[in-house]
């Protein structure tokens, strides 16, 4: 139908000038006849000039007040000539009708606003506000100061319109003709090839996308991390239990069954299980004896320490559970030095905000060997983020239960113009270290870091919930570049 009519219009006259005139003279749904202008002007019957007009249409409540009339007409209404306590008129009235219509009524002076009795100043008054929406609707003009005031009440919004100035194309006929897209063999046996006029190639046409996975950002900066780790000679630690023990998670690190982390306002304590079963008894013994009254050279925290606190099941806070895990099977065999790292998701219970989620990733490294001293943290620091293109660090004395010292790492940031935290660092005590059954010699150095910082930085992203949870954009994860650190 559509195309019949443009066809056909086209055949006497030079050109349509605008698709939307042309579609309502005829009855005509615009935007059939768009979709009809597009294909024609693909095959070149027609060529297409885009036509874009800024007009105004009505919000939700500007539709409404073309029925109901403006709040201030209906306020003006509903009050009897006599007047009306104030009280009676806000049961009449929609509470918005009434504190909308009494704001604006008072303000055209249309209604005297008593404390007591509300009464008429005028006894006729003409909705201007419902004829201008009117007016809107039906497509005519409207000054600039009544658009002006109309937009500042919410009542219309800007709207831009596209439609099509049409004229004759190179291939312009009164009627499409039928073209071929493929050449059958009834086409061969009948010998009517020689006739069909064929469709064009286009060469320049994009083929289907291809329906694959992707990989999310993270998991592409993940990659690149591992493979800095290996290339400084460090062998992965097993991240597979999100669930730990409190002893693995926090007694066996030195870290007090009084410290506030421990709190279930920071920690995700289970239901069920609720409690572990399966702990080293000797190397528990250990841990609470230097807990309660020390050792190696230690006072301890001089506490009763309970063991049921330390069979409580949680929700890993962070992946040094595993660390105290490794180090323990470590000292369980003749010593030999290692380099460990990991990077898994680790859960606390915090509030959800641009920076913080409930549960995040965290990349980890340790190294464990004879007398290593806080210099060789600090080049290991250094060739560490070097490689991830930080080459600008400070470290500030910190604290942490189970490292002295202790250092927070900060990297100067290029576009931010600043310097940033990006990780925590330190030297394992040895009250951790030294109830495993570590040599007196050995140390551990270690450091952490969360991955989702770096990979916000990498991505430009400003919100943590755009890149890991249930509000990240799965367009963002098929478009994202390829991570390159360091470079």
């Amino acid at each position: 139908m559509a195309e019949e009519a443009i066809l056909g219009y086209l055949e006497s006259k030079d050109e349509i000038s605008d698709s939307g005139q042309f579609a309502t003279e005829r009855g005509l749904d615009h935007n059939e006849v768009v979709n009809v202008i597009k294909s024609l002007h693909g095959f070149r019957y027609v060529v297409a000039q885009d036509i874009k007009r800024e007009m105004w249409i009505l919000t939700d409540e500007g539709n409404a007040y073309t029925v109901t009339g403006s709040p201030e007409v209906q306020l003006f209404l509903a009050i009897p000539p006599e007047g009306i306590p104030k009280e009676e008129l806000q049961k009449k009235l929609d509470p918005s009708v009434f504190k909308i219509g009494s704001a604006q009524a008072a303000k055209r002076k249309w209604v005297e606003m008593g404390k007591q009795l509300v009464t008429r100043k005028i006894q006729h008054v003409e909705d201007e506000v419902k004829n201008l929406l009117l007016q809107i609707q039906d497509g005519q003009a409207v000054n600039q100061d009544e658009i002006k005031a109309l937009k500042a009440r919410k009542l219309i919004v800007p709207q831009t319109w596209k439609g099509y100035l049409v004229k004759k194309g190179p291939n312009y006929a009164p009627k499409r003709k039928k073209v071929a897209t493929d050449l059958t063999r009834e086409n061969l046996q009948r010998g009517d090839w020689k006739e069909l006029e064929f469709k064009e190639y286009n060469f320049s046409a994009k083929g289907l996308p291809i329906e694959s996975g992707h990989l999310h950002p993270l998991l592409k900066v993940r990659h690149q991390l591992k493979g800095i780790f290996r290339q400084m000679g460090f062998e992965e630690m097993p991240t597979n239990n999100y669930v730990e023990s409190s002893f693995w998670n926090f007694d066996a690190l030195f870290q007090p069954q009084q410290h506030p982390a421990r709190d279930s306002h920071d920690t995700f304590f289970l239901q069920v299980p609720s409690t572990t079963k399966q702990l080293p008894e000797d190397y528990v013994e250990r841990v609470k004896q230097i807990h309660e009254s020390g050792g190696y050279q230690s006072r301890g925290y001089g506490y009763d320490w309970k063991r049921e606190e330390a069979d409580k099941n949680l929700l890993r806070t962070h992946t040094t559970a595993v660390s105290s895990r490794m180090l323990y099977a470590l000292a369980q065999k003749p010593f030999v030095p290692k380099k460990y790292y990991s990077i898994d998701r680790v859960f606390r219970n915090e509030a959800v905000d641009r920076t913080h989620l409930a549960e995040f990733h965290q990349i980890e490294g340790l190294v464990c060997d004879r007398g290593l001293a806080l210099g060789d943290l600090l080049g290991v620091l250094k060739e560490f983020f070097s490689r991830l293109g930080m080459s600008k660090l400070r470290f500030k004395p910190a604290y942490n239960p189970y490292t002295e010292p202790s250092m927070e790492i900060f990297s100067y940031h290029e576009g931010l113009g600043k310097w940033v935290e990006i990780g925590n660092s330190g030297m394992f005590r040895p009250e951790m270290l030294l109830p495993m059954g570590l040599p007196e010699d050995v140390r551990v150095i270690a450091w952490g870091l969360s991955l989702e910082r770096p990979t916000m930085i990498l991505y430009g992203i400003d919100n943590i919930r755009d890149l890991f949870g249930h509000k990240v954009d799965l367009g963002l994860i098929k478009k994202n570049s390829i991570c390159r650190l360091g470079l």
